[in-house]
């Protein structure tokens, strides 16, 4: 039998680690280009339910502890550090084929943690940006990192379903 590697012919899904990447690094580069030319809180509309607005959150989603003393910082590095190391093993062990929406969202949700935990390493918080609102109600602000999470969580679910949906078929001609 021949060792499997990351990459190459044999390396199971980690062959779509080039997408975690690239929302890693288009995540840091728009967050780069947010801290260069706004302030904190300033704001651009965009559109009358889309703004773009600096802001710093040293919480996680929805600014969950973000009034904590700090040391939520130290947890959220680690736990995506841990999550990253699970998702790596995850693509890993998957199929080189047949298996492209899981891997797809795996490597999503890879970039947009890493871009996160960089943003915490590096300054703290995390850089936040887009606010969608519809009047007077706004939605948490988000960045490039937590859409590609969020967009990996969804193709998560798909896959399952479609899983889901291929056990239903394979039985139903097994017991006819």
């Amino acid at each position: 039998m021949t060792q499997r590697r990351w990459f190459g012919l044999n390396a199971g899904a980690s062959n779509w680690l080039w997408l975690g990447v690239a929302v890693m690094m288009l995540d840091q580069w728009t967050k780069w280009l947010v801290v260069d030319r706004f302030e904190l809180y300033e704001q651009k509309m965009l559109l009358p339910v889309l703004e773009l607005m600096r802001l710093h959150n040293t919480g996680a989603a929805f600014s969950f502890l973000s009034d904590a003393t700090g040391w939520q910082r130290w947890v959220f590095i680690g736990l995506g550090v841990v999550v990253s190391a699970g998702i790596l093993i995850w693509l890993r062990r998957l199929p080189a084929k047949g298996q492209g929406v899981l891997a797809a969202g795996l490597s999503l949700i890879l970039g947009g943690a890493l871009g996160n935990v960089i943003d915490r390493v590096l300054h703290g918080h995390v850089i936040d940006f887009i606010r969608v609102h519809y009047g007077e109600h706004y939605f948490p602000a988000f960045n490039v990192a937590d859409s590609a999470i969020t967009v990996g969580a969804v193709l998560i679910v798909l896959d399952n379903l479609l899983e889901l949906d291929r056990a239903r078929a394979k039985k139903n001609l097994t017991s006819s």
